[in-house]
């Protein structure tokens, strides 16, 4: 049985923030805030746009901006940046390939920076584009503007982890730790600073996307990252937080498996943990409030992958889009 839910990550973007304890329960949309010198992180209006977060990382000569955006919100970013430094963007890092992410490519190449990401980024744009480009590109003007068959990949890409930017002024580190919200998840490690991007591989609110993703395996991701000891957190979606964010998600993670995983084992079926109702899909499975943060509208759709992958035995993303 498969029920009617959202399968592409895009579409993911509508849902809304939740609160928590961590550095920052307040969401401040569209504004740009200084984490450390010389590093800043401009939250994305997720609800209003659709947009993801953006870092901005000045090097001695260059910025580094973390993730393209959908083209609307690099044109925010690109602003931003202008607005923090006159120094110009050389690098934007894709995280992943969903179009919140890296749709925005061709606005910042066009304006004269290289596009870089792990090799599993644009691996991934060959196996789900140009279909989610062409989908997208119904709902949102922004993206039909460009006027394009299909999402740019990354200009560089990189296969051996770490890969570093390191110009005697800051070392910037690139990691790849494996296969959690997408087969390409990268993040960016600033040792001095102790500050980590995480893309959305780790979220602060109810924002993970699960459908080409490897659930199980999640939590093993984050735990590598964790162990970088950033002090620091900047997420995919959500706003900046603390090294606690990852033990939330983390937690989150755990538990969704375990209450998904006992549920097989007693017999239930699909349809028993979720069902429509009232023109939406609900779910009777609940989680302790310790992960409430992470809990929202979506959680029909992330049991319903958890389920899926349990019971057939392999990564989600690969019942979504094959191996």
């Amino acid at each position: 049985m498969r029920l009617n839910r959202v399968t592409l990550a895009t579409a993911f973007c509508g849902l809304l923030a939740g609160s928590f304890f961590v550095l920052r329960t307040d969401a401040q949309p569209d504004t740009v805030k200084q984490i450390v010198p010389g590093v800043w992180f401009r939250e994305g209006d997720l609800k209003g746009q659709g947009h993801c977060n953006n870092i901005i990382i000045e090097m001695k000569d260059y910025l580094i901006v973390v993730d393209a955006n959908f083209p609307s919100g690099a044109r925010l970013a690109m602003a931003a940046a202008k607005q923090v430094s006159s120094k110009p963007v050389k690098y934007v890092f894709d995280t992943h390939h969903h179009g919140d992410h890296a749709y925005g490519n061709p606005v910042w190449t066009k304006a004269g920076a290289t596009t870089l990401a792990y090799v599993g980024v644009a691996e991934e744009m060959k196996r789900y584009e140009p279909m989610a480009w062409q989908n997208t590109a119904r709902s949102r003007k922004d993206v039909a503007e460009l006027n394009l068959p299909t999402a740019e990949p990354p200009m560089k890409t990189f296969d051996k982890t770490p890969f570093v930017l390191d110009d005697g002024n800051r070392r910037v580190e690139f990691h790849y730790f494996g296969w959690a919200h997408t087969r390409g998840d990268g993040f960016v490690y600033l040792p001095k600073d102790k500050v980590i991007c995480t893309g959305d591989a780790l979220a602060n609110g109810p924002h993970n996307f699960t459908g080409q993703g490897n659930i199980k395996n999640w939590p093993t991701v984050l735990r590598k990252a964790q162990k970088l000891g950033a002090k620091y957190v900047l997420p995919g979606h959500g706003g900046a937080a603390g090294p606690e964010v990852f033990d939330g998600q983390i937690l989150f993670f755990t538990e969704l498996e375990k209450v998904v995983q006992a549920d097989v084992k007693s017999g239930k079926k699909l349809e028993d943990l979720v069902h429509p109702e009232g023109g939406k899909n609900v779910t009777s499975v609940t989680l302790p409030d310790s992960v409430k943060n992470w809990v929202g509208p979506s959680l029909p759709a992330q049991v319903q992958d958890t389920y899926e992958e349990i019971t057939q035995n392999k990564p989600h993303g690969e019942i979504a889009g094959g191996k």
